[in-house]
């Protein structure tokens, strides 16, 4: 008997802590997975937090050339023609109001910024704590830099609330001004209302003529909520946030340990 159809039209991975491992690679199996889950007629779409300047140098190394949804949903990227098809930028009127309001509650924040475009600029301001890594970014010398061109988000730290009860505070205090999302340790990210990975997704699949019914997402952290809640199935990494593992309808094995391939290679043989 032959293998059962691929049940997904359309497959959406997350990139940091779900598609990557810790050294920002594929392993080969998870490559092969993909090739044959793409091979079987499924579209393979990469939704991440980080805009495009940050991603596009992952998906040339994959050889990726369809659709990309960067920056938190902001940008859908043509990686093919490397090309930007939709952006969506941060009103920064609002986004200076959101920041004054979380402060008058925590006190001072330690800022970063996304700024707009196929190149735009990662901006890192004083004490502003920087993963390590090879990812650029440019110095802010003067506040005011922040708010000199459109950006896509901005980042936000806290000298001594953790991630988790930064994004609880900031939300409360200006969820009806902007979206506050927790993307991974040490980001936490003031982005524009209503804007998520689900919206940036559904976008770029509305141009490959899928729906949210068709798809299989995987991600590990809570920005991809929105992107589970669109999603027929949301897979969590076992390294996953534990707010994304509450409402996933399905817990795989860690970025390490080739979790995207486990199900994918399941779903293959039927």
């Amino acid at each position: 008997m032959s293998p059962a159809p691929f049940p997904y039209k359309l497959v959406a991975t997350d990139l940091d802590g779900t598609l990557l491992r810790g050294d920002e690679t594929v392993s080969e199996r998870t490559r092969d997975a993909l090739a044959a889950a793409t091979a079987a007629g499924a579209a393979h779409i990469v939704v991440t937090g980080r805009a495009v300047p940050w991603t596009r140098h992952i998906l040339d190394d994959l050889g990726y050339d369809g659709l990309a949804v960067c920056g938190q949903g902001a940008q859908v990227y043509h990686a093919g023609e490397h090309r930007l098809l939709t952006s969506v930028t941060l009103d920064r009127q609002l986004a200076g109001l959101a920041l004054s309001k979380i402060e008058a509650e925590v006190g001072p924040l330690l800022l970063a910024a996304s700024r707009d475009g196929l190149d735009g600029d990662v901006l890192i301001g004083e004490g502003y704590r920087v993963q390590e890594g090879p990812l650029p970014y440019v110095p802010m010398k003067d506040p005011a830099d922040l708010w000199a061109a459109p950006l896509n988000k901005v980042y936000i730290q806290h000298p001594t609330l953790d991630d988790d009860e930064l994004a609880t505070v900031a939300r409360a205090m200006v969820g009806n001004l902007v979206d506050v999302v927790m993307a991974g340790a040490g980001i936490v990210e003031i982005l524009p209302l209503g804007l998520s990975k689900a919206t940036g997704l559904s976008l770029a699949a509305r141009r490959l003529g899928v729906r949210g019914a068709d798809t299989i997402a995987f991600g590990d952290m809570p920005n991809d909520i929105p992107m589970f809640g669109w999603a027929a199935h949301g897979v969590a990494m076992a390294n996953a946030h534990d707010e994304l593992k509450a409402v996933a309808h399905e817990i795989t094995a860690s970025n390490e340990n080739d979790g995207i391939a486990v199900v994918l290679e399941h779903l293959l043989r039927g």
